[in-house]
This record gives structure tokens, C-alpha cells and sequence, in this order.
């Protein structure tokens, strides 16, 4: 008793685990079962139970409700695409006039809006790539093609890529110095004699209109949710689920609203750049001290004033990481949005990537990365700067960066015109340098490629083998053998245990929707090969963290690996295990592993680095060990930080194990997948982007509620 009374937490999780596997020993796997039966909304079976909800007919294999629920909410998915069907075509018809007809005609007003929507992004794009790469679209569309064929010089040819790196580099000076500048250089460089300038540029100009415009809903949305209670906690749900949903997911709504192509692939890309913009601008402005509020209304400020001159000038810091956070989730979609047709380096590596030529996809990738991290440091360098406003400048002083980009265009503009003489019987590589026509490695890769199976094939194929048939299956076998009744008394104890009764109705409301739900197995899939993935992430990243913070050098040196690894889009990671492993299960698993340990490091490192100086100082002056300050003071210290990271590690590993799917899983992104080739695929799309989010939110409800509690008790709240 007195054990019970002194551990209580503990013998609560002991009966849970107990009563856990008691059910599922107790609840044996009906014959009729097959894991293969999660794709039974596609056939026809005469052993199918029917219902109809709504005007939709469900069919489903029905078992035994200890087993699985009924899939209750399997007309979800129709009614989606029967109401996006009637807001496009039917709902509120409304007469237009037509430009090209010069006429009125009658269209539904989201129709329209979506058509005017879509005409206004693409504006934007083709207006970027004409002052980039060149060309007469954007011209057009002020004036018209006989307007061009009158008038030759208004084809205005883009900029040479020597004017745009000296550009960067001018740009990265001003910034944050020397040697921002010269990496930024070496990066334009780098991207134009390996013949990638054209890919690289479209791309840039789907995210200089992406970034921007997330911006600016971000800020306004991130303004309204600190004016107004309301505003906020109507945002909140849809910022939690939009933070743990693939990307995937929203591909196929957005075509059926606006069509395939670039400007779609910004709406898109909008859509999961805002929710981080909104936090964080909330974060930011929660931060503003009252005095300084106080201070802004007593010098007479009005509401407007004190947002714009006041409050937003305070919170500019974390505004402006929450900038850096929208380029990151910009280039995050730019492989993506290469699904819906968007054009650049995306399409490229996916192209490549579907032929299996991972020479090809690997410089795609990497020039996806580079620009990715040169964006990076430019815009947290951005953040970062401080502005003297008392300094005494000379006019060079001050406007010297101008004069210097002055000069850069000047010199371009005469090199690409020598150019034109000195190469002018090929192409100008003084203006751009043509894909065909640059350096290319991708042979030097795929021989590596053909080496390394060559060399190591036996070894490989050896420890794949030995991963999917000794550790992965059985693994997924025991999760599929998860009776519902006993996987609900997990989740609810679990959340009984940590939260009390709120917290089990919260997880369990979560997890009814994905059991009610058609592809119950395959969320079950899908938690199981997240888990590898999470378990590994954080033995690496919690072990690795700690190590690093022993020296402040290799502290700093690993912060720095996570920071450029962070900033690499989630399709680059599945390009080396590929070349290793192939199209496995293999292959995904451990993408998901390197990938999600970046959060596991960061918050492990981060957490540690939180304690505070004078706790070292006081174990120091008692005598203990460096072990002994680690078990006793910095890990229990830091572990909320750290299971932040977790969080952050689950939610990695879930999109990871999503996107997997491209190289063939059997979860829920597998079908994701599929949906986005079926016209009719809008509310499947959704609905199981819904599942994965939900996932991800019973996870993060347990950690943070864990976290608050444990920062109370610590007095760290």
C-alpha cells in the first residue's frame, strides 16, 4: 500500500498495459479478416454489409464491434465531393461579362471567384518570370499580341543570371556581411553553370509570390486572432489540424477549385504557409511587454498607430522568423506542387525521380536545398539585424549597397551583350546557360549508384531483409492485431492518466473519428511505421544532443547541421536511401528516421542549454558528477523541452511516412496518392489528410498536456 500510495502514476500505467493486453489476447482476429479488405469501398462483394447516409451507399465487411467499428462516416468523403460539385456548378449562379465574347455570361459565384483568383496568381508568376527569365506573357497581358507584333522592343529579354547573383550577393552583404555574400554567390553560380537556371528561376518565382502573399494573410490573421477572443479560438482547431495534416491532402480540392498548374500550386502552398505565419505573428505581438503598450497610448497613439508603430515594430523579431518559417514550408512545397503541374526544379525531381535516375533527382534536389538555405540565412539575417537609427552616414555610406547593385547591372548588362557577339554561333553563357548545355553529374551519380548495389548488394540485401521480415512485419502485424475496444482503452487511459477526464474524452473523440472512418487499418498502418520511425529518431536524437552539449563548439557545429538538414525539402531525404535500398518499406523507414531526428537534437540540445547557469554552479560547488548533473539536474530540467521535441518528432515522422508513399507503402498515404488521380478523389483526399492530422493531435494533446503539468511542478511555468 504504501508503494501504491508513493507511485501512483505507476501502478496506473501498469493495470492500463495489463488491461491493454488482456483485451487483445482475450479478442481473437475474426477468420473473415484480411488486412487486404481496407480497400472494400472499391469492389463489390456479396459478403458486404450496406447502409445509406445522406443519399450515399457505404458498403463495408462488418465484424464483430470488440474487433472494428463500422465505418459509420464512410459517406464523408461523398458528400465532400457532392458539395464541392454544387458550389462549382450550381450554387448561386450570377452573370458575369465576359472579356473575350463581350457578352454576359452566367457562371456560380465561387466558380468565378476561383477563375478571378487564379487569373490574378498567374499574373503574378508569369510577371515575376518575365523580369527573371524573359518572355512576352505578362506584357500581353496588359496590352495584347497585335500590340507586340507592333511594337518588336517591348520583348523585353530577362535579366542575365551574372546581374541576379550579383544581386544575392549584394544583398547577403548588407544583410549579415562578408560571408553571406559569398555564399549567396557561389550559390547563383553554382545553380547556372549546372544548367539548372531556368528550373531554378520558375521555382523562385512561385515562391516570391507564395511568400509574400502568405505574409500578408498570415499578419492580418495573426493581427485579427490578438484583437479578438473570437477570431482566435475560431482559428485555433484549424490551425491545429492544418499543422499535423499532409500536404497531400489538400492537392485534390484544390484542383477541383483551381485547376492544375502553377497558380494553383501557390494556393496551395498558401494554405500550409499561413497557419505558421499566424502563430507565430500572435506569439510576437503576446510578447509586447504592457509598458510599452502603455507607453504608445499615454504618447497618444490610436489603435492603428499603436499595431503598426508600437506593436508590430516590437514584435518584428519573431514576425520575421515567422517569414523565415513560410520560405521554409514555400520550398517544402515546391516538389509537391509539382503534382498539380507546378513547373521549376519540383517537376524535375519528381520527373527524375519516377524514371529512377538518381543522378538527375539529386541535382534537382540540391539546387532545391541550396536556394532553400541561401532564403534561409537571408531571411534570418533579416530578423536579426539591427537598425541604427542615430548613426551619422555619408551619402556613400548610406546608399552604398545601391550604388554597388548599380554597378552590378551596368557590368552584367555589358558582359550578356559581348556575350551575344563573343557566342554567336551557340548560346549566350554570359546571359544563361541552357540545361543541355551546363556541367552535369548525374552520371557520375548513378555509377555510384550501380557501384554500391554492385559492391555492397549482398550486404544490403541482407540487412533489408532481416529489417522487413524480423523487425517490420511482425511489427505491423501487432498493430493490426489491435482489437478497437482494447486500442480505445489505450488511447483514453493513457489520456485518463496524464489529463484526467477531459483529456481521455479529447483523445478518444479523435480517435472514434479515424475508427469510424474506412481505412481504420491503415491508420494502423501508418501509427506503426511513424512509431518505428519516432522510437529510432529519438534514441539518435536525444543520444546525439546530449553528447554534442558537453563542448560548446560541437553545440554550435550541431545546431548548424540542424539548420541546414531542416531546410531541405522532405523529397530530397528519399533520394539517398533509394540509391541504397531501393523501393522497400525499407527505404521510407529510414528517411522517416533521419528526418524526424532534426526536432530530436534541436529540443534535446535547446532543453539542456535552458538550464539555468547557477543550478551547474550549486551541483559543481556539491560535489557530483558530470553523470550525476545530468541524471539528477539538466535531464529532469529538460525534459518538457525535450518532449517538445517529440512532438515535433511525431509530426515529422507522420509527414515523412506520408510522402513515403511515393516509393509504395500500404498506409494511408498510399491512398492519398490515389486520390490525387481520381477526379472524383476531393473528399477521400480529405477526409484521410483529416486521419493523419488526428493522429498527430492525440499525440500532441498527451506531450503538452504532459509538458504544462510537468512545467508546474518544476515551477518553470
Amino acid at each position: 500500500m504504501e508503494l501504491l500510495k508513493k507511485y501512483p502514476k505507476v501502478f496506473q500505467w501498469l493495470f492500463l498495459l495489463v488491461a491493454f493486453f488482456t483485451l487483445c489476447f482475450a479478442i481473437e482476429v475474426p477468420e473473415t479478416y484480411k488486412f487486404i479488405r481496407g480497400q472494400a469501398e472499391f469492389i463489390k462483394d456479396p459478403n458486404q454489409s450496406t447502409y445509406t447516409l445522406f443519399g450515399a451507399e457505404v458498403r463495408y465487411y462488418a465484424f464483430d464491434v470488440f474487433w472494428r467499428l463500422p465505418p459509420l462516416l464512410g459517406w464523408l468523403p461523398i458528400w465532400i465531393n457532392d458539395s464541392l460539385f454544387f458550389l462549382m456548378n450550381d450554387w448561386m449562379p450570377m452573370e458575369f461579362w465576359n472579356e473575350d465574347t463581350q457578352e454576359f455570361k452566367t457562371r456560380p459565384l465561387v466558380l468565378q471567384i476561383t477563375r478571378n483568383l487564379t487569373s490574378f496568381i498567374t499574373f503574378l508568376i508569369e510577371l515575376i518570370r518575365e523580369i527573371l527569365l524573359g518572355g512576352v506573357e505578362t506584357i500581353v497581358a496588359f496590352t495584347s499580341w497585335d500590340w507586340i507584333s507592333e511594337n518588336s522592343w517591348a520583348e523585353l529579354p530577362g535579366l542575365p543570371w551574372t546581374i541576379v547573383a550579383a544581386g544575392a550577393a549584394v544583398l547577403g552583404y548588407k544583410l549579415s556581411g562578408k560571408g553571406l555574400a559569398l555564399f549567396a554567390a557561389i550559390v547563383m553560380i553554382y545553380i547556372s553553370i549546372f544548367g539548372q537556371w531556368k528550373p531554378s528561376m520558375q521555382t523562385l518565382s512561385f515562391i516570391l509570390v507564395a511568400a509574400p502573399l502568405s505574409f500578408i494573410f498570415g499578419l492580418s490573421l495573426g493581427i485579427a486572432a490578438f484583437k479578438s477572443k473570437r477570431v482566435e479560438k475560431a482559428l485555433y482547431p484549424i490551425l491545429l489540424v492544418m499543422q499535423t495534416m499532409p500536404q497531400y491532402a489538400v492537392l485534390v480540392p484544390a484542383i477541383v477549385l483551381f485547376g492544375v498548374g502553377d497558380h494553383a500550386g501557390v494556393i496551395i502552398t498558401m494554405v500550409v504557409a499561413v497557419p505558421p505565419m499566424i502563430l507565430l505573428t500572435l506569439l510576437g505581438l503576446r510578447g509586447v511587454s504592457p509598458e510599452v503598450i502603455e507607453a504608445g497610448k499615454m504618447s497618444g497613439c490610436n489603435n492603428l498607430q499603436l499595431m503598426f508603430k508600437v506593436l508590430i515594430p516590437t514584435a518584428r523579431r519573431d514576425i520575421l522568423i515567422g517569414v523565415n518559417q513560410v520560405i521554409m514550408v514555400c520550398f517544402s512545397m515546391a516538389v509537391i506542387s509539382a503534382f498539380i503541374g507546378a513547373k521549376g526544379l519540383g517537376f524535375n525531381l519528381l520527373l527524375a525521380l519516377n524514371q529512377l535516375n538518381i543522378g538527375l533527382a539529386l541535382e534537382a534536389g540540391l539546387c532545391i536545398s541550396l536556394i532553400a538555405i541561401l532564403l534561409d540565412k537571408l531571411s534570418l539575417a533579416w530578423a536579426n539585424k539591427q537598425i541604427d537609427y542615430f548613426g551619422n552616414l555619408t551619402f556613400f555610406q548610406r546608399y552604398k549597397n545601391t550604388l554597388f547593385f548599380s554597378g552590378a547591372i551596368l557590368i552584367g548588362i555589358i558582359f550578356a551583350y559581348v556575350g551575344s557577339f563573343y557566342f554567336k554561333e551557340d548560346f549566350n553563357y554570359l546571359y544563361e546557360i541552357p540545361h543541355n548545355k551546363g556541367i552535369s553529374t548525374a552520371d557520375f551519380w548513378n555509377k555510384g549508384v550501380d557501384w554500391i548495389w554492385d559492391t555492397f548488394f549482398q550486404t544490403l540485401k541482407i540487412f533489408n531483409t532481416w529489417l522487413i521480415v524480423d523487425v517490420l512485419q511482425p511489427m505491423r502485424a501487432a498493430y493490426l492485431r489491435m482489437p478497437i475496444v482494447a486500442t480505445f482503452v489505450l488511447v483514453m487511459g493513457a489520456g485518463y492518466i496524464i489529463g484526467g477526464i477531459r483529456s481521455a474524452f479529447v483523445v478518444g473523440a479523435l480517435t472514434l473519428f479515424i475508427a469510424l472512418s474506412p481505412w481504420w487499418d491503415r491508420a494502423l498502418v501508418t501509427t506503426y511505421m511513424a512509431t518505428f520511425g519516432v522510437i529510432l529518431s529519438c534514441i539518435i536524437g536525444f543520444t546525439v544532443g546530449t553528447l554534442c552539449f558537453q563542448n560548446k563548439h560541437t553545440t554550435s557545429f550541431m545546431l548548424g547541421v540542424c539548420d541546414i538538414f531542416q531546410t531541405f525539402p522532405s523529397f530530397v531525404y528519399l533520394i539517398p536511401v533509394m540509391m541504397l535500398f531501393g523501393v522497400t518499406d525499407t527505404s521510407v523507414l529510414i528517411a522517416v528516421v533521419v528526418y524526424a531526428t532534426i526536432p530530436a537534437t534541436r529540443y534535446t540540445i535547446e532543453g539542456l542549454r535552458s538550464v539555468p547557469a547557477s543550478l551547474h554552479d550549486a551541483a559543481s560547488m556539491s560535489g557530483v558528477t558530470k553523470m550525476q548533473r545530468l541524471l539528477k539536474i539538466e535531464f529532469p530540467l529538460a525534459l518538457p523541452h525535450m518532449m517538445l521535441g517529440l512532438n515535433q518528432t511525431i509530426v515529422f515522422a507522420l509527414f515523412m511516412v506520408i510522402i513515403g508513399a511515393f516509393i509504395g507503402t500500404e498506409d494511408l498515404g498510399q491512398y492519398i496518392l490515389k486520390a490525387i488521380s481520381d477526379k472524383k478523389g476531393a473528399g477521400i483526399g480529405l477526409t484521410l489528410g483529416i486521419c493523419v492530422a488526428f493522429i498527430g493531435l492525440v499525440f500532441d494533446h498527451l506531450i503538452r498536456t504532459w509538458v504544462g503539468q510537468r512545467k508546474k511542478h518544476l515551477g518553470i511555468d
